[in-house]
């Protein structure tokens, strides 16, 4: 299988004008023979990356804008990304802010298949820190596994991937690659996803948007306070691929646009995992209980 892990800039806060550059960006995949598409975290309607700069108190404008963008996974806001995958004939694994019908929003990444359908969707377990005022709590039955051509894939959003019991209960669903949808361009960041790709005896693919500040719109209150320098790097990217063991096969791509490509093989999966299996025997489980799911009504997913 071969995956493309996309390092672009949204249209920020502009739904529908980044929802024509996901678009774009399957159908310049497909003439790669690409299979499964990657997005940033959030990267529809962008990252709140004002949480962290401003008072909780001062960002109702941009608060009110980011909520109006984001996206109803129910509804047609979808559609364009649906077509373009159905005419590509390729998976996409889309991050986004989602709104649920009570007005609550979610960091999520929702898998569309090669027909256009809608195919799984997660919500990351935990905002980190400042995201907290803007994103509510995900639910265990979205820490699911798709199979893609018989590739097991999953998600876990940025410092999601720091959870130990979120990333083995992941290992224990028998996954073969792990997606990793990011803010975080730290120089921190790359060495995380080797270790899970080592640990894990999977492939892992972290993808991070490029973003500057003169990206960000100017009509909101504050914007020239917090975004003054116009070629500010909000997000370098960093976008890489790393293979089972930790080994990296492409990136990471710092400082523009670009798109990262590798194929996957899950007999390398297998092969890692000789020397180490994070749920088979190494894992003990005759000492050490398997970690599970605490699976909730499966009506609640959706229904905030």
């Amino acid at each position: 299988m071969r995956i493309a892990a996309v390092q672009a800039t949204p249209a920020y806060l502009d739904r529908a004008a980044t929802l024509d550059i996901v678009a774009g960006r399957i159908a310049a995949a497909a003439t790669e023979g690409v299979d499964l598409v990657v997005f940033p975290e959030s990267f529809v309607p962008g990252y709140p990356d004002w949480v962290w700069r401003t008072r909780p108190w001062r960002d109702g404008d941009w608060y009110e804008r980011f909520v109006d963008q984001a996206v109803d996974v129910g509804g047609t806001d979808l559609d364009p990304v649906r077509a373009a995958a159905a005419e590509a004939g390729t998976w996409v694994a889309l991050g986004i802010t989602e709104r649920c019908a009570t007005g609550t929003l979610y960091n999520s990444v929702v898998y569309i298949d090669d027909e256009g359908g809608i195919a799984g969707l997660h919500r990351k377990l935990v905002p980190t820190g400042a995201e907290r005022l803007v994103w509510g709590n995900g639910q265990g039955p979205t820490l699911t596994v798709v199979e893609i051509g018989g590739v097991r894939v999953a998600s876990l959003i940025c410092w999601e991937n720091y959870m130990p019991l979120a990333r083995a209960a992941l290992y224990e669903q028998g996954i073969d690659v792990l997606l990793a949808p990011t803010w975080d361009n730290s120089d921190e960041w790359v060495p995380t996803l080797r270790h899970i790709a080592k640990e894990g005896g999977v492939y892992v693919v972290g993808v991070t948007a490029f973003l500057r500040g003169c990206d960000v719109p100017r009509d909101l209150a504050g914007a020239d306070e917090m975004y003054g320098g116009a070629d500010d790097a909000l997000s370098v990217g960093n976008t890489t691929i790393v293979a089972p063991g930790g080994v990296i096969l492409e990136g990471p791509v710092s400082g523009r646009e670009a798109v990262v490509t590798a194929t996957v093989d899950p007999r390398r999966v297998l092969a890692q995992r000789r020397a180490f299996d994070p749920a088979g025997h190494y894992a003990r489980p005759d000492v050490l209980a398997p970690v599970g799911v605490a699976r909730e009504s499966e009506r609640r997913v959706g229904a905030h």
